[in-house]
């Protein structure tokens, strides 16, 4: 039976996620909104998808987040001709032992950083889906658990560049949450320029977290206080995706081909408890759940042509719903 972490004991694992930062913050300019992202996937257990144009830090930010955490880490390059068995492994022939031996690949690891996995075309893509959700892969006949923590972060470029294909929906749903990364402000790229023109740079950070500790922060989160008037708060900003015309967004209703899936709850819960444990809290507010709404609704609310034709955009929604819907206590 798993006991309680002590006022104590919490303060320091928040201590620890602090110093996280910090090191992160010795490489990687800005881009505080990305690392947090990360770090509320990596404790809850979501799957994060990172979409920004080229140099914008995704891959180096996830790299260095690796470092810090004493974790495995591997680096996929998805890449047009990429396979499934380049991903998950493959059975091969001993000629010695005259028999098939399991040659695991890169997916057997605790943070798989799938680098443009929109670059690969859609088997490639699907060969990530059985990983993603029951933290197993089967090769041949034989089906391998995944280490613990696993944790895919995948960035892509945005789907209308060229060589890119888009995700199928089933795979984009089993991703927690879908972040926007955006250019870096004067100041900040200033300071990355600065940075990166030193030749005498120096990128090395000090590893912070363990596997125990972040299981442990885990058990934290899962005691964070969602009150019940918050679930529901949670439940009728989900069906109000589904069904706008009964919470008086009739114009909105136009736009929505398909409402969020039962997942955007489940994860609109994690997300929201793991940003009070962030903040220092044991208990949820409705601040948190609209401060990761955005993420985690806007790949899960599909468009049709009619919003694309008149500019709506997912976010747009998001926004008028929050201001739609409110908290009855």
């Amino acid at each position: 039976m798993e006991t309680s972490a002590s006022t104590e004991e919490k303060k320091d694992l928040q201590q620890k996620v602090k110093q996280v930062y910090d090191e992160v913050g010795k490489v990687v300019v800005g881009q505080q909104y990305m690392v947090n992202r990360l770090m509320i996937g990596l404790f809850t257990q979501g799957h994060i998808l990172l979409e920004g144009v080229p140099g914008l830090a995704k891959t180096l930010t996830v790299n260095t987040l690796a470092n810090v955490l004493h974790l495995d880490f591997k680096r996929i390059q998805f890449t047009p001709d990429l396979l499934p068995a380049d991903l998950i492994g493959t059975m091969i022939y001993n000629q010695k032992a005259s028999n098939f031996e399991v040659k695991k690949g890169p997916i057997f690891s605790n943070l798989i950083l799938a680098d443009e996995v929109n670059r690969s075309p859609a088997k490639v893509q699907s060969a990530l889906l059985e990983a993603m959700q029951e933290k197993q892969v089967t090769i041949g006949e034989t089906t391998f658990q995944l280490d613990r923590p696993f944790l895919v972060l995948a960035t892509q470029n945005p789907v209308d560049q060229e060589g890119t294909y888009p995700l199928p929906e089933a795979q984009v749903d089993r991703f927690m949450m879908k972040v926007h990364v955006d250019y870096p402000s004067k100041e900040d790229e200033l300071e990355i320029m600065r940075r990166m023109s030193n030749m005498k740079f120096d990128n090395k950070v000090n590893t912070v977290l363990s596997k125990e500790d972040i299981f442990e922060i885990r058990k934290a989160i899962n005691e964070v206080n969602l009150s019940e008037s918050l679930e529901k708060y949670i439940i009728e900003l989900i069906f109000a995706t589904r069904d706008p015309k009964a919470y008086g967004m009739e114009q909105e209703a136009n736009y929505i081909q398909f409402g969020a899936s039962p997942r955007a709850s489940i994860n609109l819960n994690l997300a929201a408890k793991a940003v009070a444990f962030l903040d220092g809290r044991d208990f949820v507010l409705p601040e948190d759940i609209k401060e990761v709404a955005g993420d985690v609704l806007n790949h899960r609310i599909i468009l049709n042509y009619e919003a694309e034709a008149d500019g709506v955009t997912t976010q747009a929604l998001i926004k008028t719903l929050l201001n739609k819907i409110n908290v009855n206590r």
